[in-house]
């Protein structure tokens, strides 16, 4: 493709209600089902807190994110605002800590999928959970690959689903809770390591990377009618839909089996809601949760896969990864080759078939990525402002205070691989100008 051409644009056939769906189906996934019971064993009680917290930084974020989508409506979200507003070095940046935290991300929801199914099923994981995961990631990478409208109607079924287990779980449980569980509402860390407040930022860090699927509206700006009005609406909306059930769900799971029987459950069953449902005596309520979590996780990995895939399109344009990953089909409506590859990444990082490490790894790098969000935000012109600078101001400071939170080894290990994708873009970049000098 010449370097003058205009690359074919998706098509937009998303509304505010699809665009919401979207984001709700990115969200509410591992974060709900999994790291609140982590971020319970960090904080205690307080985790309450954190999520309220984590979700102050998610709205300064998100908000940001809305102007820059509604300002630059296409397909790539930050590594494309890292681009326009700031320089190519952390345009890149964003697109590659985006690679990097995400895939392994869909991979985790494959492997949780699989998991799940066969806890609900009464069957041990054995040979079948690296199969089983193997299978959801096909299916839906093939359903990817029909376009951004099937994968909306499919998202739909699967995310009404998932709140709606969700709510039974908040519903069902209020009779269930028990004030002492509350008591004392802060921690100090176990053996008296630790303060409150460290404890309460590292909860916070964790629980921020549960909202992280706001984003994906952005990533899909592309595919949204009318930009401006759509994803300043879908965003706020999924956020505060998100906040007020994740606050709910917490406080009734801490409310029936306590803070340090919450965390137990997410370290040695990664179903600490259902076995806060089986404390409550509800008939079917456990079964319906793990209903919830089955397709909560299959929610999760394909919205990952639509948003991965447009992101390695926005890369393939400008040709920091190979060019064919820009291209598009014949009728506009998937980038085919992106899809395909971003499958086959995720697949070879499900038959690894251990990454739970990545849940830390991913709120390092996603907060880097939203820390670019907000250093992009505040280089908008005032004409193209929808929130005052602020936000910008408070976002980029809540991200890359939180990021060091993160235990060391993580961060460590994602500056060390952004370091490693940047000196690629350095390559890259000399290859664009050799071949220009050529043309």
């Amino acid at each position: 493709m010449s370097q003058h051409q205009q690359p074919k644009q998706l098509k937009r056939e998303l509304g505010v209600f699809g665009a919401t769906m979207m984001g709700l189906g990115s969200i509410v996934g591992t974060g709900i089902f999994v790291s609140v019971g982590l971020a319970a064993g960090v904080a205690g009680p307080a985790v309450i807190l954190a999520i309220a917290f984590a979700a102050f930084v998610a709205t300064c974020n998100g908000l940001n994110s809305a102007q820059l989508a509604a300002n630059h409506p296409v397909s790539g979200g930050t590594y494309e605002y890292g681009y326009r507003y700031l320089n190519s070095r952390l345009g890149f940046t964003a697109g590659w800590t985006f690679l990097l935290a995400k895939s392994a991300s869909a991979a985790t929801a494959g492997l949780g999928f699989a998991g799940y199914l066969l806890d609900a099923l009464g069957l041990e994981p054995g040979g079948l959970l690296v199969p089983l995961a193997l299978a959801a990631v096909i299916g839906f990478t093939l359903l990817v690959l029909t376009g951004i409208r099937r994968s909306n109607q499919v998202n739909i079924i699967i995310v009404s689903v998932t709140l709606g287990t969700l709510l039974l779980f908040a519903v069902g449980g209020l009779s269930s809770i028990d004030g002492a569980n509350f008591q004392p509402f802060f921690v100090s860390g176990e053996e008296g390591e630790g303060s409150t407040l460290p404890l309460l930022l590292q909860a916070t860090a964790l629980m921020f990377v549960a909202y992280t699927g706001y984003g994906r509206i952005a990533t899909l700006g592309e595919e949204v009618r009318q930009p401006r009005r759509t994803i300043p609406r879908a965003i706020i909306t999924t956020l505060i839909t998100t906040m007020i059930l994740y606050v709910a769900v917490a406080f009734v799971g801490v409310g029936i089996i306590g803070a340090p029987s919450l965390a137990d459950a997410a370290r040695e069953t990664a179903a600490p809601l259902e076995i806060a449902a089986q404390q409550t005596g509800v008939p079917l309520l456990p079964q319906i949760i793990a209903v919830g979590a089955v397709t909560a996780m299959l929610g999760v990995l394909l919205n990952l896969i639509l948003g991965l895939s447009r992101v390695l399109l926005a890369m393939g344009r400008r040709r920091d990864v190979p060019a064919f990953l820009g291209e598009l089909n014949a009728a506009g409506t998937t980038p085919t080759a992106a899809v395909i590859v971003m499958g086959l990444i995720i697949a070879g990082l499900v038959l690894i078939g251990d990454v739970r490490v990545t849940w830390s790894f991913s709120a390092f790098t996603v907060l880097i990525y939203y820390a670019i969000t907000n250093l992009a935000a505040l280089q908008l012109k005032p004409a193209e402002r929808l929130f005052p600078p602020i936000i910008a101001w408070m976002g980029l400071a809540a991200c890359l205070f939180l990021a060091f939170w993160v235990e060391p080894p993580f961060w460590l290990a994602g500056l060390a691989l952004i370091g490693v994708g940047l000196v690629w873009h350095e390559i890259a970049l000399r290859l664009r100008r050799a071949d220009a000098a050529t043309t």
